[in-house]
């Protein structure tokens, strides 16, 4: 049996750092103050680029292989499946009975993303695109949804203000569906749409810069403008979902062979 020294290369470490930076958060959300949720999702935006990288250090590299896969397919369902449950659990709870629904709603998302990861890892056959949605996108999808509310209640009343009252019974429903768009057949984007990791890239650096403002007491027109940004970038996402649905549902044109 090979040490593990021996098998970890370049973006094995960079894919371990992701992995920790996701411990991280998840113990902070383990305090349940909006503060440290707020700092953990800061953390799982982090992982977001290194989820990026170590993918292309390893192309680059030429260091593609089994263990890094099966490592990587592990990290990604701590930072972008269990840990953004658990953060989402703990912003949203509310000490009621409904908190039963918001834990349903938070175990569908945690279990679709490590559903889907279990399936890549047996899909032995090449993929032109993506069936479903990726887990670093639906991961991402939550964390405006957390940042648009986020700022929303800072601005009205700093950062023990309730989260608006919608979101509380919203969220649980986002979340089943979230999860269901991990798994589903019936959502495909195409090999040479590209939007996907546009915004992942895009929204990666963008949400931790803002992260970082949420943590040094914006006035209320930061909060605002920021609030807007992210519900925008949030239906933008949910939109793009269901473009996908549509174009797997659409039926092909069969071809005339009769020219």
């Amino acid at each position: 049996m090979t040490s593990i020294p021996k098998l970890l290369k370049l973006k094995d470490y960079i894919t371990l750092t992701g992995t920790t930076l996701g411990i991280i958060a998840l113990i902070l959300g383990c305090f349940g103050t909006r503060y440290y949720i707020s700092f953990g999702f800061f953390l799982i935006t982090i992982t977001l680029g290194t989820d990026l990288a170590d993918g292309y250090i390893a192309r680059l590299t030429n260091t593609v292989n089994r263990f890094g896969i099966e490592l990587d397919s592990l990290s990604d369902s701590l930072t972008f499946g269990i840990a953004p449950a658990v953060l989402i659990f703990q912003a949203f709870r509310t000490g009621g009975i409904y908190d039963y629904v918001i834990i349903i709603g938070c175990i569908s998302f945690a279990l679709g993303a490590l559903l889907r990861l279990a399936r890549f890892n047996i899909t032995t056959e090449e993929q032109s695109g993506y069936t479903g949605v990726p887990t670093p996108l639906s991961c991402l999808t939550i964390i405006v949804f957390f940042y648009g509310n986020y700022f929303l209640s800072y601005g009205l009343g700093g950062i023990t203000h309730p989260f608006p009252e919608i979101s509380y019974y919203l969220i649980p429903i986002i979340m089943i569906f979230i999860g269901w768009f991990n798994i589903t057949t019936h959502i495909k984007f195409g090999e040479k749409s590209k939007h996907i990791y546009i915004a992942v890239i895009i929204l990666s650096p963008v949400a931790p810069i803002i992260g970082i403002i949420g943590l040094m007491d914006p006035n209320f027109g930061i909060s605002l403008g920021i609030c807007i940004f992210f519900f925008a970038c949030f239906f933008v996402l949910i939109f793009y979902f269901v473009i996908g649905f549509f174009l797997k549902s659409k039926p092909k044109k069969k071809v005339d062979d009769s020219s």
